[in-house]
């Protein structure tokens, strides 16, 4: 099963957690495709047009999405790729789902339940619910996507 794997990127500390991550996924048999591992193997330079042309292919031939929706607000361009995979959900049933992951403890302080989280952008989260879940751990995230297999 192909993944995509959404999140900031912008830090090393956040590329680190990524890439941890992406190897526990590969590990257990998963395709995970990496946004900013890929932009290592862009040849010259870097433009909008490549980075959307290169991470729509991704999209549109990934199984299902794995979002990190950590920090004060959720990433921009993680909002973006959750938006389009689930607009390509609508016409592709062999689309999987959304596995939301908030660590984020200023988005748990106040659940009320297990596994709940607050603070996160409602529509946001409705898109991801509408074809998916938020889980707070990767083991999690990884039992939702083994279940989709």
């Amino acid at each position: 099963m192909k993944i995509y794997f959404a999140g900031p990127l912008f830090t090393p500390a956040e590329r680190r957690f990524i890439d941890e991550c992406a190897a526990q996924l590969r590990g257990a048999g998963f395709d995970v495709f990496v946004p900013h591992e890929s932009d290592l193997t862009l040849e010259g330079a870097v433009t909008s047009e490549r980075i959307f042309t290169r991470d729509w292919n991704a999209l549109s031939q990934a199984d299902a999405l794995l979002a990190i929706l950590d920090g004060p607000v959720i990433d921009d361009g993680t909002a973006c790729e959750i938006g389009i995979f689930y607009g390509l959900m609508q016409n592709d049933p062999d689309k999987k789902g959304i596995v939301g992951m908030a660590h984020d403890l200023r988005a748990a302080r106040d659940a009320r339940q297990e596994g709940e989280v607050q603070g996160l952008n409602l529509f946001v989260v409705g898109c991801i619910e509408a074809v998916g879940t938020i889980v707070t751990s990767l083991d999690a995230a990884q039992g939702v996507l083994e279940g989709w297999r």
